[in-house]
């Protein structure tokens, strides 16, 4: 085995060695195979892949998935009662004390752990507004919502514009989602002058703190702005038009562009569940304070963002 790995590696490295005939004068990679070209070789159909794969990677089941609904409540509650036990809400009295190291550390860690296992119920919701949850949309659709909302997650808009992201992939038009800024976007003009405060700002900061600065703003912020219609949205509408000045797509109003007409109903009634669900939360601060609320609740929502 370790002669073969000694063989394997010495042609790895020959091959790298070796000019490479798939870089343009540009210095871009160009991919050997062309679409275009009538002798290219058929590439093979999505039918054709899907009948490569186990029939059984596409059953479905009910008791299989709320196992996984129940195990990770499970977690989530246990965490819940171990937390309470040993950690209070009430801020340390000196904060410079072991007691105050001891108390922050431990909301942390509480925040880190309960962020990963909401991030469970996050992708069951995911698989849910795909159709693998169950065989039943309708029963996929309660358990989907349920588990997204209660995240402050439209439900049925997101499913709506992620199938699309899904259609759509890489499409620099009509993609949804994570959808590529262009130069003039970024503030950029035909000879890449600064023409916005963004752009001035990256020459400011360099390439490596900007860097820095757009991590933070992806994994803290990204997500809450992508549901407003602020970053990472599509550039067409429901109706196939690009959008006029200043129009934005966001998740929350019935009439978006982004939605057809026919699912305004669905949109409506998740966004009322977003607000309820923030009414709720607003209600349980003022009753049990700011503090606690964000140490149970907020803390881990924003680490379940930043998977996303």
């Amino acid at each position: 085995m370790g002669k073969g790995g000694r063989s394997d590696a010495q042609t790895k490295a020959k091959v790298v060695t070796k000019p490479s005939h798939r870089v343009n004068d540009e210095g871009a990679w160009v991919s050997p195979y062309n679409p275009l070209d009538p002798k290219a070789p058929a590439l093979p159909s999505k039918g054709e892949i899907k009948a490569c794969i186990p029939k059984e990677c596409f059953e479905r089941s009910y008791v299989h998935s709320m196992l996984f609904v129940a195990r990770d409540t499970a977690m989530a509650a246990g965490l819940v009662y171990v937390t309470n036990m040993y950690l209070s809400t009430s801020l340390p009295e000196n904060l410079l004390s072991v007691e105050a190291l001891t108390w922050f550390l431990g909301w942390n860690l509480y925040a880190f752990w309960m962020g990963c296992i909401l991030t469970g119920h996050w992708v069951l919701a995911h698989e849910a507004g795909h159709g693998a949850f169950s065989p039943s949309q309708t029963f996929n659709d309660i358990w989907g919502f349920v588990m997204h909302q209660a995240l402050l997650v439209p439900y049925f808009a997101w499913q709506y514009t992620h199938a699309k992201h899904h259609r759509r992939t890489n499409n620099l038009v009509d993609g949804e989602s994570h959808v590529p800024s262009t130069g003039e976007e970024n503030g950029l003009g035909p000879n890449n002058e600064r023409l916005s405060f963004y752009a001035v700002m990256h020459d400011a900061m360099g390439d490596g703190a900007f860097a820095a600065f757009q991590v933070f703003t992806h994994l803290v912020i990204g997500w809450p702005l992508y549901l407003l219609g602020l970053a990472s949205t599509g550039r067409l509408g429901s109706d196939g038009k690009f959008l006029e000045d200043g129009e934005f797509m966001d998740h929350y109003r019935p009439g978006s562009k982004m939605f057809p007409a026919k699912i305004r109903g669905k949109i409506a009634l998740s966004t009322a569940t977003v607000l309820a669900t923030m009414a709720l939360l607003i209600k349980l601060s003022m009753d049990y304070g700011f503090v606690t609320v964000g140490l149970w609740y907020v803390a881990p929502y924003m680490w379940t963002n930043s998977w996303l």
